[in-house]
């Protein structure tokens, strides 16, 4: 019997890219995502599209339900819908960063309980949480988008203890610096939040910060590759690093206090 897998934001980078790796290893595929237009190339490859909107509650509830309905089980869930929000906390209004829990953590916290009375009735079933190294560390102006990702650290962690009992895995991917318009929203966001304020300064130099790493990047195929990997072993480890500088960043914070790590931030800010 094939397996069934359900990926969000899979209209782009990690989540596109995924769904093709797991329909080449003999799933069956749902790619969900706002923007079904750009999902045509994975219709093609045999995947099936669903529009969902993880800060809607009906088409979360629908799509899930549309799967069980037809293929009578869900077996892994892939939980990569997301955005960055940055610009200095000051600037953020407070709408926008309730907006990116939203959809970061709220969503993914929601679809997760959707999905999980039926891999309990399964008896298996494996939830794959799309956290970032961000959610090891901090930087300035990504505070809500650090704190989104610092709580999918921690609700996975209480999740996979919790579904151990019923024969489900969660898995935890940490991608560092990957080539997709993640990058280029978010910096673009930073200035428009913050270019033209008091942090307008250490903002622009932040800017070309990720802009450097955005062209050190790795593809999305590293980490989509990791996501499969976690999808298809029978013991998956609990997570996952990979993706431009994301070994050396975590290396760095586990090592350094807190002052110097910060110190590294600020002085790759200044030199940049």
């Amino acid at each position: 019997m094939k397996k069934v897998a359900l990926i969000t934001g899979a209209s782009s980078g990690i989540g596109k890219e995924t769904a093709k790796l797991l329909i080449q290893n003999d799933f069956i595929v749902y790619g969900a995502a706002r923007r079904i237009e750009k999902m045509h190339d994975l219709k093609d490859a045999g995947v099936r599209l669903l529009q969902m909107d993880v800060t809607d509650d009906d088409s979360m509830t629908k799509g899930i339900m549309e799967i069980i309905n037809t293929e009578k089980r869900i077996d892994v869930l892939v939980n990569n819908a997301g955005y960055g929000s940055y610009g200095a906390l000051e600037d953020i209004p407070i709408q926008e960063a309730k907006r990116q829990f939203e959809v970061n953590i709220f969503g993914l916290a929601r679809l997760t309980q959707l999905v999980i009375p039926y891999m309990r009735t399964q008896n298996s079933g494996r939830i794959i949480n799309i956290s970032s190294i961000a959610g090891k560390f901090g930087e300035p102006h990504g505070a809500w988008y650090h704190a989104t990702k610092f709580a999918v650290e921690g609700l996975s962690e209480c999740l996979r203890m919790e579904l151990k009992q019923f024969g489900i895995d969660v898995v935890i991917i940490e991608p560092g610096a990957i080539i997709t318009e993640w990058n280029t929203i978010a910096r673009n966001n930073l200035m428009k939040v913050s270019g033209d304020t008091v942090y307008k300064n250490l903002a622009a130099k932040h800017f070309k910060l990720l802009e450097a790493f955005d062209k050190k990047g790795s593809q999305p195929i590293v980490i989509a590759r990791k996501v499969a990997k976690a999808a298809i072993v029978n013991h998956p480890r609990t997570r996952y690093s990979s993706g431009g500088g994301a070994k050396i960043i975590l290396f760095l914070r586990s090592v350094l206090s807190d002052k110097m790590f910060d110190s590294v931030f600020l002085y790759l800010l200044k030199k940049i």
